[in-house]
């Protein structure tokens, strides 16, 4: 009995021990490590707010003297990309993701021949340059062409129009924020519409103290026209309504068309971004649905107009004003003009009953939405293909790709062979010289070769091309710039 109480006691000390000095390392490395991320913010020198140029502390995350957030001058300050350096020729080949492109499919991680070089965090794709051998395998299986092979600084080159620290162009007046800025983050899109409006609003006071223009009520020209109308355009819409502003804001589709389609990765939040006329917002747990009501709440509140339905052809300069033109003949004039439409443009439209589902997309933001779910792609181009190939890729998932054509004749090769594979691993059913006649409930029918066929769906992705707003931006005259982004690191990802 005396040996057994011995061994137990002799047990208890070794855990004790044990415990003890497990603490005391974890202990010394979260010193260290608090040692050196201070020596690394030490390191960095404090710089100038883009807006107000006051000195900001290197750590600070908004500006002591106007508040606003310095995050939202990311891309404004990234430096011009400079030619192709030959330096980098005997750099190792590496992979990059482009986290704006990266829908979370699992189909790079899949393919990595090389153990723990690339694994998803979250719905986000993250390589680990140390391991990664520069195969190339990953960016092969990719589906949408977010992973890049390149030699040197891990950097994303980015077109996207030059702007200045108001985020109006080179066109006086004329403003673009949000996703068309080049920026997709829900907090960028917020705090940009809120200080191209802020800009908008100044220069109008500043105009009405020297008498450049006089305020009539009974005049159609507007103080500024918000084309879009998410996250951005609503920021810029609730802010034009703070402050007394005659606008409008005009949406091609709805609202709720606007904020579900932000992927779910860049709602994420480590801190509250501040909506004009409703408080701070957390979204740092919260579903689209959640963040939608949030937007809903806002604008109901606030009372603010948004027309929608109005889908812009054409921004138009007339005398000291603007002309915006929208499909249908419409148009609206204002002083000022802010760009709030994402980069995917319109998308053209089936055209057939029952189009109007919520169950209808015509983009994906992420794969991992339509996991275990029955899904009809319709199109056969490449976005078609590698939207059928990365949803083949998710758990449970059954994937019907239809198409009006006999074959495809106008896809990379490598997108067919893709195709092909999941098609034989029984992934993927394909239906050619098919078209979609109507969507129901739960079923669409398809008229395949003169023939009806009912096929239980829960979801339709329409992919059949459609017309971005590259277009509309040179037809404006809106001057472009190629400007180099650092690649975040995985644990800025917030995975």
């Amino acid at each position: 009995m005396i040996d057994a109480l011995r061994a137990i006691e002799d047990l208890h000390m070794t855990i004790v021990t044990i415990v003890f000095v497990a603490m005391t390392v974890l202990s010394i490395w979260l010193h260290v490590r608090g040692e050196r991320k201070a020596e690394r913010r030490a390191a960095r020198p404090p710089h100038r707010c883009r807006r107000c140029r006051a000195q900001v502390p290197a750590d600070a995350a908004t500006c002591p003297r106007c508040g606003v957030p310095q995050q939202a001058f990311e891309l404004l300050s990234a430096p011009i990309a400079a030619p192709a350096s030959a330096s980098n020729d005997n750099a190792p080949l590496r992979a990059h993701v482009r986290t704006d492109v990266c829908v979370g499919c699992g189909a790079c991680a899949s393919a990595c021949p090389e153990d723990g070089a690339l694994t998803m965090r979250g719905k986000l794709a993250v390589i680990d340059p140390d391991k990664c051998k520069g195969h190339g395998d990953c960016a092969k299986a990719c589906p949408v062409g977010a992973i890049a092979m390149a030699r040197g600084a891990a950097v994303n080159r980015v077109v996207v129009p030059a702007l200045d620290q108001n985020f109006q162009t080179n066109i006086p007046g004329l403003y673009i924020v949000g996703e068309l800025g080049g920026r997709g983050l829900i907090k960028n899109a917020v705090n940009e519409g809120k200080i191209a409006i802020e800009h908008v609003h100044a220069m109008r006071q500043k105009a009405f103290a020297r008498g450049a223009f006089r305020h009539d009520a009974s005049e159609d020209v507007l103080d500024v026209i918000i084309v879009g109308g998410g996250p951005a355009g609503l920021s810029a819409g609730l802010q034009a309504v703070r402050a007394g502003l005659r606008y409008a804001v005009i949406e091609q589709g709805t609202v709720a068309d606007s904020v579900r389609k932000y992927p779910r990765h860049k709602l994420l939040l480590a801190e509250p971004v501040s909506i004009p006329l409703y408080g701070d917002l957390w979204v740092a747990d919260a579903s689209k649905e959640a963040l939608l009501q949030v937007w809903e709440s806002a604008v109901k509140r606030a009372g603010l107009r948004v027309i929608t339905g109005q889908r812009v052809e054409n921004v138009e300069r007339a005398g000291d004003t603007f002309v915006v033109r929208v499909v249908g003949g419409a148009a609206y004039r204002g002083r000022c003009v802010v760009l709030a439409m994402g980069r995917r443009g319109t998308p053209r439209r089936l055209g057939v009953p029952g189009e109007e589902s919520s169950r209808v997309v015509y983009d994906i933001a992420e794969m991992s939405d339509f996991a275990g779910r029955r899904v009809l792609v319709v199109g056969g181009g490449d976005s078609a293909i590698e939207s059928v190939i990365g949803l083949a890729n998710q758990k449970g998932t059954t994937v019907t790709l239809s198409y009006r054509g006999e074959s495809f004749d106008r896809v990379k090769s490598r997108n067919l062979e893709k195709l092909k594979a999941a098609q034989a691993g029984g992934r993927v059913a394909v239906v050619l010289r098919s078209q979609v006649r109507e969507i129901r409930e739960d079923v669409v029918v398809l008229d395949v070769g003169g023939q009806a066929r009912i096929l239980p769906v829960d979801d339709v992705v329409v992919r059949i091309g459609g017309n971005p707003p590259q277009g509309l931006l040179d037809k404006i005259g809106i001057r472009m710039v190629e400007k180099e982004l650092g690649l975040p690191a995985a644990e800025a990802l917030g995975a």
